[in-house]
């Protein structure tokens, strides 16, 4: 592994503990919502109702997407993290109190708006509703418009937190939000149908706010509304190229979903199913990684140590590589009968297992590349551009819509997912170039060889999963649970074996590290 600065190793221990925290967090979350998913359907089945609350719980998130969500990594951590750098613990205090302020100003506007607007967004939101339905539309509106409050308060606190690296409460924050409607809808079903759904939302937006503010202990904190603090204004400059990456961003997924209508009917359904085993290895791994390197990034940033920060990004690039090229490789060999497991059941077919696994296996062309692509996008944010990221963001689109518009014809639903796997290609290399001019070499930092020692093991991998596979099937055929579980599992498990074995023999320190990490069970929390 490349040497790395002694400011960053130092570092090491911590930043690959933040990423398995975060990871754990992700990892609960979508177990949870996954869980709220079953009992909704368990409750309330596909009812109208339903639908109305599909709609209504989506306003508290396209706010928090567009006001706040960007803005966490790309200008609160940060800015933040500079600032407690340089000036210190009071100073961080006086800004996060303004920060605090001025977005609890504004959301509390925002959600007297929507109280009072409630039947007008109805009609807009659900217009195709009976008036009934609109009107328990408005209804939930009503109950779910203060959640935006909390979710925007509880941002903010993250961003604080990420940047003091207290990684543990903000981590399993989603996981908490599922909780309210795992508890709210079971007790409050019986009385308040469809309502008690709003009502867990609210309630989960609460707790998620609730379990950060253990970690605020310390904090001089006061309303305070201040345009004029530099610091505020940075933020504020920072988020205007976040807020246009957010909208070009939802443009791209519009454009996507209307070219898919037009390849048949269930593609849209295909490329989801897809896109969420795509997901899954991105959010455990590359993002995972990238909040955890985030503020420490930011801090060798705001001290002008330009070694410790190349040698902390590389550390992250080479994490990300050490998992993400197994994940890739294994989603590959293992993907149609993981599908046929987790989505082959009552209308799904094995039609549908068909192309879902084609759809996931063009999609994983650009997996290593959006894995990468990650750290290198927070390399900028943390030294606070976020315009260069935008702008190439704007670039890979166009890359996307010229792929997809040419490969539309001849290859349908396929030829977007090739699209998409383009745009991830075209950003991930249009980043690491620009990395390079603005950071300076990488070729010291190992990422070759770790990439490389990653695929060999994961070839190995590939080839024990695919006898192993060969075996089940012809000892067990057929297409019955058990047969599909075991498809999955014990393939699954020898890969697994042999890629941890493969990596040892080849010395992966990315894996032998996390494995020491692993063994101590992550003591602590804490990692400043």
């Amino acid at each position: 592994m490349a040497q790395v600065g002694s400011s960053a190793g130092t570092e090491q221990s911590g930043i690959a503990r933040a990423a398995g925290i975060i990871a754990l967090g992700n990892v609960a979350s979508r177990v949870l919502g996954l869980a709220r998913v079953q009992i909704i359907a368990y409750l309330f089945g596909a009812s109208g109702m339903v639908s109305a609350f599909m709609v209504a719980s989506t306003v508290p998130t396209m706010i928090y997407d567009l006001l706040i969500g960007g803005m966490l990594s790309a200008a609160l951590v940060p800015v933040f993290s500079q600032v407690a750098e340089q000036e210190g613990r009071p100073a961080l205090w006086a800004l996060f109190s303004r920060v605090a302020s001025l977005v609890a100003a504004l959301l509390a506007a925002l959600v007297l708006v929507i109280e009072l607007l409630a039947p007008q967004l109805a009609w807009l939101l659900g217009g195709g509703f009976e008036p009934e339905l609109q009107a328990a539309l408005a209804r939930m509106l009503r109950i779910i418009a203060p959640a935006v409050f909390f979710f925007g308060l509880s941002g903010v606190v993250t961003g604080l937190l990420y940047a003091l690296r207290r990684f543990t409460y903000p981590a399993f924050g989603a996981a908490v939000f599922n909780l309210g409607i795992l508890i709210a809808a079971p007790l409050l079903a019986g009385r308040l149908d469809a309502f008690s759904l709003a009502i867990g939302v609210l309630l989960g937006s609460v707790l998620q706010l609730a379990i950060q503010l253990p970690d605020l202990r310390g904090a001089r904190l006061r309303f305070h509304l201040d345009l004029r603090h530099p610091a505020l204004r940075r933020i504020l400059s920072l988020y205007v190229p976040i807020a246009l990456g957010v909208v070009v961003s939802n443009l791209q997924i519009a454009i996507d979903r209307r070219l898919a209508s037009s390849t048949g009917e269930n593609s849209i359904a295909w490329m989801a199913n897809a896109t969420t085993l795509f997901q899954l290895p991105h959010g455990l791994v590359a993002v995972a990684i990238s909040l955890a390197v985030l503020p420490t990034l930011s801090r060798f940033s705001a001290r002008g140590d330009e070694e410790s920060f190349r040698s902390t990004l590389g550390q992250g690039l080479r994490l990300v590589l050490a998992l993400i090229v197994p994940a890739t490789v294994g989603l590959l060999v293992l993907g149609q009968p993981i599908i046929s497991l987790l989505f082959e059941h009552g209308k799904f077919t094995a039609h549908d297992t068909f192309w879902t696994s084609w759809a996931l296996r063009y999609y994983l062309v650009g997996l290593i590349f959006a894995g990468i692509d990650w750290p290198l996008n927070y390399a900028f944010y943390a030294r606070q551009d976020t315009l260069t990221p935008a702008l190439v963001g704007v670039l890979s689109v166009v890359v996307y819509l010229a792929v997809a518009l040419a490969l539309l014809a001849p290859l349908g639903m396929l030829g977007l997912v090739l699209a998409d796997s383009a745009k991830h290609f075209s950003h991930a290399l249009t980043m690491l170039y620009l990395t390079r001019r603005r950071v300076g070499g990488l070729g010291h930092l190992g990422l070759g060889t770790a990439a490389g020692k990653a695929l060999l093991a994961a070839g190995a991998m590939a080839g024990g999963i695919l006898l192993a596979l060969a075996g089940v099937n012809q000892l067990w055929p057929g297409g019955g649970l058990g047969s599909r579980l075991l498809a999955v599992a014990l393939p699954g498990a020898l890969g697994v074996l042999l890629f941890l074995g493969a990596a040892r023999l080849l010395k992966l320190q990315e894996l032998m590290y996390l494995g020491g990490l692993l063994r101590s069970r992550l003591p602590g929390r804490r990692f400043d």
